[in-house]
């Protein structure tokens, strides 16, 4: 069972617009066996909201945390991009705020302890919040401290009742994963030291219009954030953005340095984002409208292309399991007429079926055994490191195709 929003996930007001139906979507991380596809198998409704009191971006139907998160395919350590970043991040919030071994660094949606790693290599104590046993089981064994449960206000009330607060709470990427926001924020404002820092990591929904990233939005991501909607956000909960950063992870992305109310003045970047938005137009709706037409554009011109191809006698797969590639082929209609099988690092993914469309996931070197001469890149967002991995794939003469924000084919 789902359920429908009642009102606006941050202020709760119950004015809010539709701005892009995505139909009816399987859960988007939801890999299947082979004997579960001859199950039914459950679909949700994917419809996108702008709530023009507040001006958060948000799907309106919310599929039970436990459903989604329980048990979890998707571990960060197999990106090249996301350890190389991770350790960056670490190596300047080791020096910024002096950690050392009496301070405490939480992040909340852990994961296989990924970015923790390269705190608990310097001495630092840790503490991952992940509600997966799967993935917190990974993230002990490499010696990541971790606590498999949800995070809310609860939870960092017990924590507290222990003595636990944190001097740096990291949340890369799982705010947007959260129903109940007020309760999570509520949360960190509880476990936060009073002069921490909590680094905030987002898709932007800037980037995600303007490059009709359309298949970022999933059942798991209930939000799609503006600087504008945060500081909101942030300030019922008696915090305040200190900085913020634009990064490209992800498609494109905002990094938040929250504080406590009281600790410190913005720094110009808050200001001039702020102002940004503003201009261009973060808080009316005729800023998200047009983007139904881009997307409707982005599938038409996708499947013309593969099905170009394919009547010219090419054989194509795909690349990357990935929880986006479940929205675009389902959303564009692309199953085994147009695609051979899905190539993915993860062993975990491996051997399973793609949600839907039910496209085999296979080892990487399945490219070279079998040469497809096109290959859709469904992770197109780590397109760099996929294309420098598949180097001799490429030096074949096999072909890549990006997809966002409009198809196009690399040439080797």
């Amino acid at each position: 069972m789902t359920e429908s929003l009642p009102g606006c996930r941050s202020c709760g007001q119950v004015d809010l617009r539709v701005v892009l139906s995505l139909g009816k979507m399987p859960l988007a991380n939801a890999l299947l066996t082979a004997e579960q596809l001859r199950e039914p198998e459950s679909t949700y409704p994917l419809d996108l909201a702008f709530c023009s009191h507040c001006t958060l971006v948000q799907i309106i139907e919310t599929v039970p945390p436990e459903r989604l998160f329980s048990r979890y395919l998707y571990l960060s350590s197999y990106s090249e991009t996301m350890l190389r970043e991770s350790k960056q991040l670490a190596e300047h919030l080791i020096e910024s705020r002096a950690l050392n071994s009496n301070s405490l660094v939480v992040e909340l949606g852990s994961n296989d302890g990924y970015q923790l790693q390269y705190f608990v290599a310097k001495g630092i104590p840790v503490l991952g919040i992940d509600p997966a046993q799967n993935v917190a089981e990974i993230a002990e064994a490499r010696g990541v401290r971790t606590l498999c449960d949800f995070f809310g206000k609860k939870l960092a009330d017990e924590l507290r009742g222990r003595s636990v607060s944190a001097d740096v709470i990291i949340a890369k990427n799982v705010l947007a994963h959260v129903a109940d926001l007020n309760g999570f924020v509520g949360g960190i404002g509880t476990l936060l030291k009073e002069d921490g820092v909590a680094v905030i990591e987002v898709p932007y929904v800037k980037d995600m219009i303007d490059r009709r990233e359309f298949d970022t939005i999933y059942h798991e991501h209930l939000c799609y954030f503006s600087l504008t909607a945060l500081r909101r956000l942030f300030k019922k909960h008696g915090m305040a953005l200190a900085d913020v950063e634009r990064i490209p992870i992800h498609g494109g992305s905002l990094r938040l340095y929250v504080s406590h109310e009281g600790h410190g003045q913005p720094r110009d970047s808050v200001r001039s984002l702020l102002l940004d938005e503003a201009e261009w137009g973060v808080n009316h709706v005729e800023a998200y409208v047009d983007f139904a037409q881009e997307v409707e554009m982005v599938k038409a011109s996708l499947r013309s292309l593969l099905k170009s191809l394919k009547a010219d006698r090419n054989r194509i797969a795909a690349y990357g399991a990935a929880a986006k590639g479940t929205v675009l082929l389902n959303y564009c209609g692309i199953g085994d007429d147009l695609l051979e099988f899905v190539a993915d690092l993860s062993p975990y993914k491996q051997g399973h079926y793609m949600p839907g469309v039910h496209l085999k996931i296979c080892h990487p070197s399945r490219l070279l055994e079998e040469m497809p001469d096109y290959t859709l890149l469904l992770a197109w967002n780590f397109a760099d490191e996929v294309l420098e991995q598949q180097a001799e794939y490429r030096r074949r003469g096999g072909r890549f195709i990006i997809p966002i924000p409009e198809p196009r084919v690399v040439v080797p």
